[in-house]
């Protein structure tokens, strides 16, 4: 046990001295996770700008464009008439708000006025959104109006002889308006399945295990690298058994998947403040679980591999497919046909028990089949590997 343990603790300091190995183990992910977060991370919520034509300038076209600008993921870009109609010749926009002249004068006088969508063609699929958007805006104001003058009319009629003048009825309607409109009586609210609505604890625990498994299979290259090579019979040469060589291969594969991945654990957690102190320790345990889950299958990789170039092949298509079936890149709906496929995927276990780990703040509950799951493989990997390892080719 004793010469297992130098053999991985020298693994360990290759590794570490090892400056290529060390970018492709710690700066790799980091720059996959930067361009995924740029690409996908931001605001899911729809954003637009609403070009708008304001011949009107009046109170209640004010109004309408403030409302507006109000809604979240909506700006305003003001154009005279020339404008639009020359950058809708052009297709540079394809939809604008023409709000014509007299557009309050007419409200204001309890007439009816319209708004008109200016569009090149139908629209298309984010103008006919902000389209729908503008109509929710103005059937908002047109509700209010209603309100106001259906409440002033009441009011004035209940009164009877007891004079209280219009303006003042109308201030106190308006007043009651906007602390609905701050508090309303039904509100709304989101409620997020099958999937998490963080991007940071969606998509972290799939790279960091990606790329776990990226570097074992680096690790079952250089195991035959070291075959072909006559370093493992070399050390066969000396009191080392081919036990303990196995499984001090094992062991430094386990100590360089869980070095990479605690390095960039504690990256997340700076940057990101993905975790608590507790949950960062559970999701430590986590992946130590996994890197041994994942070094036992690169034990056999490594068994069975003749050449450098067939263990980085069969390493490359296992990590992929582990990867795309455990929802490393998006979210897995359960019940689905890719949710029962995915069930094969060693990734999907250790990815849904960090999740797991995250969200409760760092309890362990609920990971039992994870680990039940990770365990059965160590020792299935284990077995298989060593009945077929071999240091020395078609020998011991």
């Amino acid at each position: 046990m004793k010469r297992a343990l130098l053999i991985t603790l020298n693994e360990i300091r290759l590794f570490i001295q090892d400056k290529g190995d060390l970018a492709f183990g710690i700066l790799l992910p980091i720059v996959t996770f930067a361009l995924m977060y740029g690409a996908f991370g931001g605001q899911t919520l729809f954003t637009a700008t609403a070009r708008v034509v304001d011949e009107d300038k009046g109170a209640y076209s004010t109004i309408l464009i403030n409302q507006l600008d109000q809604v979240q993921g909506i700006s305003i870009e003001n154009l005279t008439l020339q404008e639009a109609n020359s950058k809708l010749e052009r297709s540079d926009l394809t939809l604008v708000l023409y709000i014509p002249a007299g557009f309050s004068d007419t409200l204001a006088s309890g007439g009816k006025a319209e708004l008109t969508f200016m569009q090149r063609g139908n629209g298309g699929q984010d103008g006919q959104i902000l389209a729908s958007i503008i109509r929710g805006v103005a059937e908002r104001m047109n509700q209010q109006f209603q309100v106001a003058y259906q409440v002033s009319n009441q009011v004035t009629n209940n009164l009877g002889n007891n004079v209280v003048s219009q303006g003042r009825i109308k201030a106190v309607v308006a007043e009651m308006l906007n602390e609905e409109n701050k508090q309303p009586t039904v509100a709304v609210t989101e409620e997020v399945t099958g999937g998490s609505p963080d991007f940071v604890n969606q998509y972290v625990p799939g790279i960091v295990t990606m790329y776990v498994l990226f570097s074992l299979t680096l690790s079952a290259r250089a195991i035959v690298e070291e075959r072909k090579r006559g370093t493992l019979e070399r050390l066969l040469t000396t009191r080392l058994s081919p036990g303990e060589l196995f499984f001090g291969k094992f062991l430094a594969s386990i100590g360089r998947g869980f070095l990479q991945t605690v390095i960039l654990m504690s990256l997340a957690y700076a940057v990101f403040q993905v975790f608590t102190p507790l949950s960062f320790l559970a999701s430590i345990f986590v992946i130590l679980i996994f890197a041994a889950a994942a070094s036992a299958v690169g034990m056999i990789i490594a068994s069975v591999a003749r050449t450098e170039d067939a263990a980085t092949w069969i390493g490359v298509v296992f990590t992929m497919l582990m990867t795309m079936l455990g929802g490393t890149f998006f979210a897995v709906t359960k019940g689905s046909v890719l949710e029962i496929i995915g069930r094969f995927s060693l990734n999907t276990y250790a990815n849904d028990a960090i999740r797991t780990v995250i969200n409760s703040g760092g309890s362990l509950s609920g990971t039992g089949r994870a680990f039940i799951v990770m365990g059965g493989v160590i020792v299935v990997g284990l077995v298989v590997s060593r009945l077929i390892f071999r240091a020395v080719p078609g020998g011991k």
